[in-house]
């Protein structure tokens, strides 16, 4: 019975500390960095480019971190519009330092990120 309890405890740790190094959320909660370079990879961003992204999503993140701080009593409904405005201004930051070519794709992923969004809503 020891054995059996020890084991248990084992797989919830191990477990707790992979969920943990995940980032937990599921692809959410990643850092500029990460952005930045999945940009990068989808987009063939320049120096420049990246360097600006980078710039870009560290501001995002900030301002992201202190709407949640001011919504402490954790009511999302309440944070939803400030977050969909800070989306909003965040991806047209985006789009200016993006070519035109490069602008194209980063529209369409982001209508296949809404389409993914509304499809995980409805089900």
């Amino acid at each position: 019975m020891k054995k059996l309890l020890l084991m248990c405890a084992f797989v919830v740790g191990v477990s707790a500390v992979s969920f943990a190094q995940n980032g937990g959320g599921g692809g959410r909660n990643r850092t500029p960095e990460q952005m930045t370079a999945r940009l990068k990879d989808s987009l063939s961003l320049n120096a420049d480019q990246v360097t600006k992204a980078t710039a870009i999503f560290t501001a995002q993140a900030k301002s992201q971190d202190s709407l949640r701080t001011a919504n402490a009593g954790g009511d999302r409904a309440a944070m939803r519009p400030a977050q969909t405005a800070l989306r909003k201004v965040t991806n047209d930051k985006i789009l200016a330092i993006l070519t035109p070519d490069q602008a194209a794709i980063y529209k369409k992923q982001l209508a296949a990120q809404a389409a993914r969004q509304q499809q995980r809503q409805g089900n």
